[in-house]
């Protein structure tokens, strides 16, 4: 849950100039699990102490829904991953040149301007990608060559001036450094997801027999059975067996043969 809430709130910035909706809905997906995670631990641990098999029943299935929760959110960040790259060729300079700076995009607009000053690039591949933006070629950028969120310092209409001293000039531009970002978070989600998902598999049984001990605890018996004494007198239908009953302090019935 860590991991998808710091990925939303930290980087959900750079969600908008992505033509999937995959990143995001892995985030949330990893969310969910951690919630769910959450609510299922108080539920189990409620069970065992109330030693409730309904409760334990519950707590089981939703222990398998997290699994399959968890490895679908890794299974999608490493899909998403495989395709990132062809994605981002084919969207990001699209982006750039026909919705930045358009009055129905003002979000993407943020988001492209956020992304040249966090990365320190400008354009999707160079800053020349900005020479055929519908911003660019309009009145609104007012003379300028590329937005002013390529200037390494940011002033009004610092983008005018396209010299390597005043706007960043990055090998690769904008993708390369995206790419490389977006990578390392999807390859942490994936793992996080899927080695989340394993070690719950490996830990059910643990649990399962820890549960199963629990409900057969000597005071779940005393409940169904009723406690035995060792003072209480013999039941009637009891003296006819082969063999005497010795009852012992922990509440459990030993037989042994009687010696002939």
């Amino acid at each position: 849950m860590a991991v998808g809430v710091w990925t939303l709130v930290e980087k959900s910035g750079y969600l908008s100039v992505l033509a999937s909706s995959t990143f995001a809905a892995s985030a949330y997906i990893l969310i969910f699990a951690g919630a769910l995670v959450v609510v299922t631990g108080f539920l189990g641990f409620g069970a065992i102490i109330r030693e409730q098999k309904s409760c334990l029943s519950t707590y089981f299935c939703l222990l398998l829904v997290i699994f399959l929760v968890e490895l679908v959110a890794g299974v999608l960040a490493h899909v998403y991953y495989q395709r990132l790259s062809d994605e981002l060729k084919q969207h990001l300079n699209r982006t750039l040149t026909e919705n930045y700076g358009q009055p129905r995009a003002m979000e993407i607009t943020a988001s492209v301007d956020r992304l040249q000053q966090d990365f320190k690039c400008c354009g999707s591949n160079s800053s020349a990608d900005w020479q055929h933006s519908t911003y660019i070629l309009s009145q609104e950028a007012e003379g300028r060559r590329v937005p002013d969120s390529c200037c390494k310092t940011v002033v009004t209409r610092c983008g005018q001036r396209i010299h390597p001293s005043n706007i960043y000039k990055v090998e690769g531009g904008c993708i390369t450094k995206l790419e490389q970002f977006l990578a390392d978070h999807l390859l942490l989600m994936g793992a996080v997801g899927i080695g989340v998902a394993c070690l719950q598999v490996s830990c059910v049984g643990d649990q399962d027999r820890g549960c199963v001990e629990a409900l057969g605890s000597p005071h779940l018996l005393t409940e169904i059975s009723g406690p035995l004494h060792t003072h209480s007198p013999p039941l009637p239908y009891l003296s006819s067996l082969p063999f005497p009953l010795q009852p012992r302090m922990n509440h459990k019935v030993s037989l042994f043969p009687r010696e002939h």
